[in-house]
């Protein structure tokens, strides 16, 4: 049973390697690449959270620094030329997922500020 199950695996491997890179739909390269500096960012935030005021003060700024880059990022970021409208769509249906990743993150840092500036 197992070697019908590797099997099967091995074969939808070999199959899917002969699919055109645009048949994947999804976040392309730099959209991955900010989604893991995010994701970054978050466990900053996290950390700052979970610390005491010192320690909490640098971690913020850590995180801040982190979404000013990321900020920066996705100003830069363009749907590829040549793109169907279709990938398109979803190139911009991603890029509003991680402007609302950013912006619950910078929320959060607001909240955390006016909370323990009290």
């Amino acid at each position: 049973m197992i070697k019908k199950a590797n099997f099967a695996v091995a074969a939808l491997v070999v199959a899917v390697s002969f699919l055109p890179a645009g048949a994947f739909a999804g976040p392309d390269p730099l959209q991955q690449q900010l989604q893991r500096q995010l994701t970054a960012a978050k466990a900053k935030q996290e950390q700052a959270e979970k610390a005491k005021a010192a320690e909490r003060q640098k971690f913020m700024q850590e995180h801040m620094q982190m979404m000013q880059n990321a900020m920066d990022q996705m100003q830069a970021m363009k749907p590829h030329a040549g793109m169907t409208m279709q990938e398109h769509e979803e190139w911009i249906a991603e890029h509003q997922k991680l402007m609302d990743d950013m912006l619950q993150q910078m929320m959060k840092d607001q909240q955390m500020m006016m909370h323990h500036g009290k």
